[in-house]
């Protein structure tokens, strides 16, 4: 097994053989025995345990004996105490979730602050298996069906290579010793119940399940990185960002293969289900303004495009700038000043991000502020008022864009700049101008 274990580390490359690892040890028989072979295999490591506060006296009793391991192989030891139900009630989450989000924050902190190259964990075939039914179980799409990969970032799970009977031959071999945690029995855990009642009906059917359920997870993760590639090659052609927003072509999805899929894939990190998605793909006949709401974001269909916006950037509040403020920092939005003494041969800068505006027509402190109806102005080079919806109407703003259309106004209730738009022709520089206030959006 130990040959099997290091062929498979060098084969996807998990660490270099000068690496020094973290390796998380629950005192249970997989971390026992991975512990085992890391220092059979001669790699230096340091171990971490969590202790979640929820089996009482055998949680203490797991601590111990993981700390008298870590002392058997003279390695670092690490240990937290987390508070996981109080964490899981503030959160609204199973203790499970809470329990993992705790574990992998923490080994990720430790990591970093001690240097480590990776984090290994103990999961195995049969955790690949499991983890895939699941998926399936609860809906997913190719990244469910892959398993768990023998390396994803700073973590590595060098087990993925041997099944559950491979390692309790191990710990029978070489009369090693592990904690049992009565929690793995409970069937109030959907894992626990896929483990304790559906594998075994599965295996009766197949009793090479395990490896079977590895290959097939290689599979799927070789055409996921296929869908992959297509993926990166369309949001080539058919995504812009911009600090604003996210900007996707309509017709260029529209002539993807398996529209909705490839969308989902674009769309996943913006947090839309693949329902959404579904959705957003109907709605490319419709008319514009269609709203989709993620968790984090929201997406416009407008005329040609759809418009990804985050959920946070709707609204700002008032903020000031006084005279001689160098910079301004919104959430989402960064100002930055410059006040010039007009010379000859001074060139006025321009752009959309940047207003030059007359530093002794402006009245202090300026104020930022999002737009509201009934707003108007004289965007520059007109003579007349205009109305700034009207005026966002013409400058084909998406809807959700609008939301966040700031303006910077005069103390007297001008508006001198629609920041990022058109500055205001009262507040222009001419022959006359002394002193030119520069406003740059970064």
């Amino acid at each position: 097994m130990l040959d099997r274990i290091q062929q498979f580390i060098e084969q996807n490359t998990l660490f270099s053989p000068t690496d020094q690892l973290l390796v998380a040890v629950s005192g249970g028989l997989d971390s026992v025995v991975m512990a085992n072979v890391l220092h059979r295999l001669g790699v230096k490591f340091g171990v971490a345990h969590c202790h979640f506060g929820l089996r009482a006296e055998e949680a203490d009793a797991d601590e111990q004996f993981v700390r008298k391991l870590a002392k058997q192989y003279e390695a670092p030891y690490f240990v937290e105490f987390f508070q996981t139900k109080k964490f899981a009630e503030q959160e609204g989450i199973s203790t499970q979730m809470a329990a993992r989000a705790l574990r992998y924050e923490w080994f990720e902190r430790v990591r970093a602050s001690q240097g480590y190259a990776a984090i290994a964990t103990a999961h195995h075939q049969r955790d690949t298996a499991e983890t895939m039914l699941l998926n399936l179980t609860h809906g997913t799409g190719l990244a469910g069906l892959h398993g768990i990969r023998p390396k994803s970032g700073h973590l590595v799970r060098p087990l993925l290579a041997v099944s559950k009977p491979d390692l309790y031959d191990y710990v029978v071999e070489n009369q090693l010793i592990w904690r049992e945690d009565a929690s793995n029995d409970s069937p109030v855990y959907q894992r626990n119940r896929l483990r304790l009642e559906v594998l075994p009906v599965l295996r009766d059917i197949n009793p090479n399940l395990d490896h079977t359920m590895s290959v097939t997870a290689e599979r799927v993760g070789a055409a996921e990185e296929i869908v992959r590639r297509y993926v990166e090659e369309t949001a080539a052609q058919a995504q812009r960002t911009e600090p604003e927003a996210t900007y996707l072509d309509i017709r260029l999805l529209q002539k993807t293969a398996a529209t909705a899929v490839v969308l989902h894939e674009l769309l996943r990190s913006f947090g839309f289900s693949y329902l959404v998605t579904k959705d957003i793909v109907q709605s490319f006949g419709a008319e514009p303004g269609r709203r989709f709401d993620s968790p984090t974001h929201q997406l416009v269909k407008d005329r040609d495009q759809l418009v990804i916006t985050p959920r946070k950037l709707q609204k700002f509040g008032t903020h000031q700038l006084q005279a001689g403020q160098e910079a301004l920092k919104i959430d989402g939005l960064h100002l930055r000043t410059e006040l010039h003494e007009v010379t000859e041969g001074y060139e006025v800068p321009k752009g959309k991000a940047v207003a030059a505006l007359d530093a002794d027509v402006l009245r202090f402190p300026l104020t930022v502020r999002a737009w509201q109806e009934g707003d108007w102005f004289m965007p520059i080079g007109m003579k007349g008022k205009k109305k700034l919806s009207d005026f966002l109407i013409d400058q084909k703003v998406p809807l959700n864009l609008k939301d966040n259309v700031q303006v910077l106004c005069s103390a007297d209730g001008k508006i001198a700049w629609v920041i990022g738009f058109r500055p205001d022709e009262r507040f222009k520089v001419t022959e006359e101008t002394k002193r030119v206030l520069v406003v740059k959006r970064m």
